[in-house]
């Protein structure tokens, strides 16, 4: 997709980062608790951490997000990335991983990690292009994970 770019969160932009996020998590599992925090305070709950969101926004449009949820001085966490349905299977989320990727590493990280589920295939490959490896899944944090991946950047 051509005229792309990444923008970063703003408040303004809340709505957005809920409704993607909303949308797929509801689709296809439950609301847990923290992702009705990160979703209704992402200021408070991702940024203020440490972390950051970001959008893929085509002209005036906003086609998805992702955030970053800093874990410690070197590593985050890919949280958050969802994609409109009327822009999924044309790189959106391939150009969202990409950028989230390069922002980890602008802000100090040498490690990415994402916790995910097997069902989200699509999900799957984007992560495996972008050279995430399956690791054990550690702290069981999150119910509706059953794979963790990690890369290095």
């Amino acid at each position: 997709m051509q005229n792309l770019e990444i923008i970063p969160f703003q408040a303004e932009l809340q709505p957005e980062f809920e409704a993607i996020n909303r949308e797929w998590v509801e689709e296809l599992f439950s609301l847990e608790p923290f992702d009705i925090a990160q979703l209704q305070s992402p200021q408070e709950t991702i940024i203020e951490k440490g972390g950051a969101i970001y959008f893929a926004k085509m002209n005036d449009q906003i086609l998805g997000t992702v955030g970053l949820s800093k874990v410690d001085k070197h590593t985050f966490e890919l949280i958050k990335m969802g994609v409109k349905k009327s822009a999924q299977g044309k790189g959106v989320g391939m150009f969202l991983g990409q950028q989230a990727l390069k922002k980890a590493k602008e802000m100090g990280a040498n490690k990415v990690v994402l916790y995910t589920h097997t069902k989200l295939q699509a999900a799957l490959r984007i992560y495996q292009i972008l050279g995430f490896k399956e690791v054990p899944v550690r702290d069981g944090k999150y119910c509706r994970c059953d794979l963790m991946m990690e890369v290095d950047v």
